[in-house]
């Protein structure tokens, strides 16, 4: 039997995933650019829950817009910020930073961050997005628009979510509601 447990181990070191994470940095070593030019400094939002969702304007998951913006409004006072990252890494966005945030503001009155056009994917993803896939594996990489990544307070990734994962979905309610 300890034959067995022995051998066990020695496999299960040699077949560890990447998703084993020894997080050398955490999402307060990064900064992102704002789509108005300012920097927005991971380290401001220290002991916060952050939910980055990578966005499009032409995408059909755009109307998570109206539940971002619902799930920031219910969870901000309780420590939430809701990151938007708008990306043409699937040739679904706007070709301005402006253009963009005229159609968040108009059509979904959106006041949450976001982000400059931003790569989230590939060997040009922003450090972010690279930092995500490092700590957390393929399943922190965007596989389509409004792919969510939840970070802890402690600046670690607790969690990743699929485009079709509803903003006010129970399942990611649930755990924001944990983590807060």
């Amino acid at each position: 039997m300890k034959k067995v447990i022995f051998l066990l181990s020695i496999v299960m070191f040699f077949f560890k995933t990447s998703a084993t994470a020894n997080y050398e940095k955490k999402i307060y070593d990064f900064s992102i650019e704002s789509i108005t030019g300012e920097i927005i400094n991971f380290k401001d939002y220290k002991n916060k829950v952050i939910l980055v969702v990578n966005t499009a304007s032409y995408c059909g998951f755009t109307k998570q817009y109206e539940e971002l913006q619902e799930l920031w409004d219910l969870y901000k006072e309780k420590g939430l910020i809701v990151l938007g990252v708008p990306s043409n890494s699937f040739n679904q966005e706007k070709k301005s930073n402006a253009d963009v945030k005229e159609f968040c503001e108009v059509n979904f009155n959106i006041n949450f961050p976001l982000t400059t056009i931003t790569e989230v994917k590939g060997k040009n993803a922003h450090e972010i997005f690279k930092w995500a896939k490092e700590n957390h594996g393929k399943s922190a990489v965007p596989k389509w628009n409004f792919h969510k990544i939840l970070i802890n307070k402690k600046g670690k990734i607790e969690d990743t979510f699929a485009s079709m994962t509803k903003p006010m979905s129970k399942k990611l309610i649930k755990i924001i509601e944990d983590i807060l």
